[in-house]
């Protein structure tokens, strides 16, 4: 026969067995929320390195095609003044030219007007 002390006994066993699993869920619960909270302290961070890594490139390769901009107006412009040269429309190439053409106009017409007065 079972006694009272036993019963009892069992209602306590019962007890701390369900006990022990309501503090296993507990547990359980907890520990999947400092994992899902690492796995975002995690991701957040990682994330943070991915920005600031990605504003890193950007900055470099904004400098570098500014300084192939720099480098290719500067090209252009050296091929347009050449360009500009070789077709005599270079600005102080003009000057000069239209200095040197007045200087033979005025011989040439020097040289006229002594001609025409030797005949």
């Amino acid at each position: 026969m079972t006694t009272k002390d036993d019963i009892k006994n069992k209602i306590n066993e019962a007890e701390d067995f369900a006990r022990k699993i309501w503090l296993a869920g507990l547990g359980a619960y907890g520990k999947s929320i400092d994992e899902a909270q690492g796995q975002y302290e995690k991701l957040t961070t990682e994330a943070s390195k991915m920005f600031n890594d990605l504003v890193s490139k950007g900055e470099t390769l904004e400098t570098e095609a500014k300084d192939k901009f720099k480098e290719t107006t500067s090209e252009v412009e050296t091929r347009v003044s050449e360009v500009r040269k070789k077709l005599g429309l270079d600005a102080d190439d003009t000057d000069q030219r239209i200095d040197e053409l007045s200087a033979k106009i005025d011989a040439l017409t020097e040289a006229v007007a002594k001609l025409a007065a030797n005949k």
